[in-house]
This record gives structure tokens, sequence and C-alpha cells, in this order.
């Protein structure tokens, strides 16, 4: 009797552990109650990260010195690479702009030979002439307008102040009548491609008497 009454109450005693009264385990409910994780993190001692020996610290100070100048470097060559690319492209497109630079000097002097004929001719009264100075002058406007098309400038100095970066002063002359430092005469046009000189105007430049 008494070994049936220690079974009924071991039951009794299982029934009230196990189950309650909404027939959830106690024992789970115990068991999540708390992740697994937590529960190892809280069973473990904290532990503190292992201080940086003097060596250690010296050789990262060092690493980040070297980034720095790396990344100082980079900037640096980067910079340059910009400039070095829009100094071509700049180079590039005024070869493109003056590239018949050399052919217009070399055509200068044909100029220069068709404005001394007009004035010869200019200074002769015959009717042959006259129409020879026709057909010249015809010429030499059709070749003005083609060399203009291409940029080509003059530059007429008479009556103008000297500009030493346009002209080229021969001499200089005393007169009464033209102010000082102005061109007196024009012995040779210059001349211009688009903004770029090709040739000074000589030219003489009054002065005071």
């Amino acid at each position: 009797m008494e070994e049936k009454a220690n079974d009924n109450t071991a039951a009794t005693e299982t029934k009230t552990v196990g189950v309650d009264d909404n027939g959830l385990s106690n024992i789970g409910e115990q068991a999540t109650a708390q992740p697994v994780s937590e529960q190892i993190v809280s069973a473990q001692p904290a532990t503190e990260p292992a201080a940086l020996t003097p060596e250690q610290i010296k050789e990262l100070r060092d690493k980040a010195a070297k980034a720095d100048a790396h990344w100082d470097r980079l900037l640096r060559i980067s910079a340059e690479f910009d400039n070095f690319k829009k100094r071509a492209a700049r180079e590039r497109q005024e070869a493109i702009k003056f590239a018949n630079e050399a052919l217009l000097q070399r055509l200068l002097p044909v100029l220069d030979n068709f404005d001394m004929a007009m004035a010869a001719a200019q200074t002769l009264q015959d009717a042959s002439v006259q129409s020879l100075q026709t057909g010249i002058n015809m010429i030499q406007q059709q070749l003005k307008a083609v060399l203009a098309e291409v940029g080509l400038e003059e530059i007429d100095a008479a009556g103008t102040l000297f500009d030493p970066n346009l002209h080229e002063a021969v001499s200089q002359q005393e007169s009464a009548t033209v102010p000082e430092g102005q061109v007196l005469q024009q012995l040779r046009k210059g001349y211009k491609l688009k903004e770029r000189l090709l040739r000074p105007a000589s030219v003489i430049v009054a002065k005071k008497p």
C-alpha cells in the first residue's frame, strides 16, 4: 500500500510540473524564455580586446601615412592628366584652325606684287593700260576674297596710332600735321590669320619737329 501511494504521488508531481492548465509545457516555456545564444553569452565571462603594443601602433601609423601619401599622389596625377588632355585638345584645335598659316605666309608676297602693279597702273592713262588695270584689279579682289574666307585679315595701319603688337616701325619722321606716335606712312601691309599675327605692318611713325 505504501508503494502504491508513492507511485500516485510521483504521477501527481509529474503532472503538476509537466503540464499546466492550458496544456502547455512549463519546461518548454522555461527553455524558450531566453535565446540559446544569450544563454551562452551570459554564461561566458566578458573578455576585453587585447591592447596594441607600441610596435603595432607605430606600424599602423606608418601604413596610414603611406596611404595618405599615395592618395595625394593619385589626386595630383589625375589633375595633371586632366590638364594634359585639355592642353592636347586645345593644341589640336589650334592646329586645325591655323593649318593654312604656312601657305598664307607664302602667298603674302603675291599680294604685295598685286598692290605694286595696281599702284603702277594707276599712274598711266592709256586706254590699254586702263583695261589691264581693270583685269588685274578683278584678279586681286578674287584672290583676297578667297584668302578672307580662310581667315586672312589685312592690317591697315595708315592714319592709326602706332601699335607695337600690330606694327613694325621702320623709322620716325618729323611732321607738323600728324600727331606724334601716329603712323605717318604705311610701307607694307600687315596680315593676321584670325587672331594670330602673320606679319606686322611696316610703318613710319610721326614725331614732333
